[in-house]
């Protein structure tokens, strides 16, 4: 017989031999892993800009206007919320319908969704209080109870790095709560914004339950079922406290 064709060093085998001589780079994890990292900066950078905007239109319509719907403005997401994703759940059928769901595990998406509604609530709520630069730096207050609940039911470890970083955090809470009173005193506003920084102090913990269990659903179950029934029953509790 021919025997094997031989294949040219630098060109592609055509004849199905030697396919490591290939003259393109096999594409490795670390291409993958460097793509994710990227879309998870940058959707994490536009997510910022949204709640920035929503932290300055919330400012801008209380202080310019006397405006103070902090219920209204999350009544109207979970709303959106209701009419896609629980819309969604509700033409599904077998394990992942609606009416399982709400079988299964209601009274725990009671508790998430009194979580969250009481997180945006307070939030909003703060800026009546306090400054919106206030609200934004305290508002990280979320991340070392985050953690701590992650530790604890996502089984998450962490390194030296993070909790260095954690104290970091708290050191700078502490520091704006006390600026934040002796500006207040000044301003003879003192009380006002110890109130608005505990909104926020309060809202950011809520908002790590919240988002601890966004985690273990969307990992375990399934992105619609989350926002299906958070947009469920944050309809229905934000409703009854218009």
């Amino acid at each position: 017989g021919w025997g094997s064709v031989p294949v040219a060093r630098g060109f592609p085998d055509v004849t199905g031999q030697g396919a490591d001589n290939l003259p393109f780079p096999r594409k490795t994890g670390t291409d993958d892993l460097l793509r994710h990292i990227l879309k998870t900066i940058i959707l994490g950078q536009m997510l910022s800009l949204f709640i920035c905007g929503t932290a300055v239109t919330s400012q801008y319509l209380a202080e310019q206007y006397q405006v103070n719907t902090p219920m209204f403005q999350s009544f109207i997401n979970y709303s959106l919320l209701l009419l896609i994703y629980t819309a969604m759940l509700a033409f599904r059928t077998g394990s992942d319908s609606l009416w399982q769901i709400l079988k299964q595990r209601w009274w725990k998406y009671i508790i998430l969704g009194l979580a969250d509604v009481e997180a945006n609530y307070m939030i909003v709520k703060a800026y009546q209080y306090t400054t919106l630069t206030s609200v934004q730096l305290l508002d990280c207050f979320g991340i070392p109870v985050l953690m701590a609940l992650s530790w604890f039911i996502l089984r998450a470890r962490y390194r030296l790095i993070h909790f260095l970083a954690v104290a970091v955090c708290l050191l700078g809470v502490g520091t704006m709560v006390g600026a934040d009173i002796l500006a207040g005193r000044q301003d003879n506003e003192g009380s006002d914004v110890v109130i608005g920084d505990v909104l926020v102090l309060l809202g950011a913990s809520l908002y790590a339950i919240s988002n601890v269990s966004e985690e273990y659903i969307v990992k375990n179950l399934s992105r619609v079922e989350f926002l299906g029934m958070v947009g469920l029953f944050g309809t229905i509790i934000s409703g009854l406290q218009l």
